[in-house]
């Protein structure tokens, strides 16, 4: 009973159930942290000490680069719109596709894999570059929770194996924060290498994940209403110009800043400088860009610098040790055991805190030690601290897997947020992305 009430499971329960009655995402991650933290005895403020405030406050700073990057990125997708060229590869795909739809999710994924690990812009250009092709969706009575998954799949699988961009960022996680809490007598030294070589098979466990959603799930037809949009108009010159160039040019300087630096928000910076330098965004016109990019991806980054409170309420609390603690005495040397457990565990976090990235300091100070004390090997830890992260990533509805395709596939208000794109991604990730970690962690 006591693990019933125990702070993470009550704020995840209680966040998902919000959530599904559509209240707001924000305001769901609001009161389950307040309920968590009441059910752990802190204060909701308090002079000295820890209390839910300044936990939340404190939490921001933990995800304050990625909301600072998601601003820069969304106003570098907002310069992008302004010089037309997203309409114009929006176009040039319609162009190729012509009515396809298995050529349209094919390059739909490819886009979605090159935000994540070439041109590092993440989910940003999703609002600017699905909704002009929501009108050929609708003829092709495409049901977009194909779609979701596709985009979602795109922006997950590749972080988690390949090691560019937003994917050496996460392995780099993974690998320290496993290195962190090794004891120097196990002999464990964890590198990226190790890290890619077995992390294809969770990528892997995802593309079947794939494959049934776009094949079989969501293969008929769905009507949708064909709904003009605003600022979505047809273009009849699709020849590239001068700043459409200086666009592509600015790109460039994006993937190699990202590669030198390793930080987003300086390269999304340096291709905004580029685009403002060399005049491809004229210079009345800037301070509209910067709207444009608080109006694209202002909320979700507000979303990620409260998940970042949520998960220090969480941390604050003492409920993910006490959680961890309670699943050993369940697990009784048993791996298979163990393994499901870990994995589930990972889900309840992720899910309530919406960032693979955030809950790997979370649960690497007590998983590695235990993966260790089970006897599970270097390999089997990696695959199981990467699933544990990963997991709830593609369902929770505070996750940018998620709102970023919600972002792009309701531009016209006919996409749900939790029933199209949450759910659908959560039943076809997370079951197979758990099926191989587990089985995973019994072979290696």
């Amino acid at each position: 009973m006591s693990n019933l009430l125990n702070p993470v499971i009550v704020a995840v329960i209680l966040l998902c159930v919000l959530c599904l009655l559509k209240v707001n995402v924000l305001l769901s991650m609001l009161i389950s942290l307040f309920v968590a933290g009441l059910i752990g005895g802190l204060p909701i403020v308090a002079d000295e000490g820890v209390s839910i405030m300044n936990s939340i406050t404190t939490g921001f700073s933990s995800n304050a680069e990625t909301a600072l990057a998601y601003v820069l990125l969304g106003t570098l997708a907002s310069c992008m719109a302004y010089t037309g060229i997203t309409e114009i590869l929006s176009k040039k795909i319609a162009k190729i596709v012509k009515g396809n739809k298995w050529i349209l999710l094919a390059i739909l994924l490819v886009i979605a894999c090159a935000s994540q690990n070439i041109v590092p812009i993440h989910i940003a250009y999703i609002p600017i570059l699905v909704p002009p092709l929501l009108s050929m969706m609708n003829k092709m009575k495409l049901d977009r929770r194909g779609v979701a998954c596709t985009i979602a799949f795109g922006h997950k699988a590749p972080y988690i194996a390949i090691p560019m961009g937003f994917g050496l960022i996460f392995m780099t996680i993974i690998r320290d924060n496993i290195n962190d809490n090794v004891d120097p007598s196990w002999g464990w030294n964890i590198t990226i290498g190790q890290i890619t070589s077995v992390n294809w098979i969770l990528a892997v466990s995802m593309l079947i994940g794939l494959a049934i959603a776009v094949f079989v799930s969501y293969r008929k037809p769905r009507e949708y209403k064909d709904i003009p949009l605003e600022g979505v108009h047809e273009l009849e010159d699709l020849h590239l110009k001068r700043e459409h160039w200086v666009t592509l040019i600015a790109l460039v300087v994006v993937v190699v800043l990202q590669i030198v630096f390793s930080s987003l928000p300086v390269a999304a910076l340096g291709g905004l400088l580029v685009m403002f330098i060399f005049r491809a965004v004229k210079p009345q016109d800037i301070d509209d860009q910067f709207q444009g990019g608080v109006k694209l991806m202002g909320f979700i980054a507000f979303v990620m610098l409260v998940a970042g409170g949520f998960a220090t309420v969480l941390q604050n609390t003492g409920a993910v040790d006490a959680l961890v603690q309670s699943a050993i005495s369940l697990m009784g040397g048993n791996k298979w055991i163990a393994a499901t457990i870990i994995t589930l565990i990972g889900l309840l976090v992720t899910m309530g805190i919406g960032t693979s990235f955030g809950t790997v300091p979370v649960l690497a100070v007590l998983y590695v030690p235990l993966c260790y004390q089970m006897g599970f090997s270097p390999a089997a830890t990696i695959v199981l601290m990467s699933a544990a992260a990963a997991l709830g990533d593609a369902g929770s509805p505070a996750s940018d897997t998620t709102l970023g395709p919600t972002s792009g596939l309701n531009a016209d208000g006919q996409h749900d947020h939790i029933w199209d794109t949450c759910v659908p991604t959560f039943l076809h990730f997370n079951i197979p992305l758990m099926i191989a970690a587990i089985i995973a962690a019994q072979i290696l």
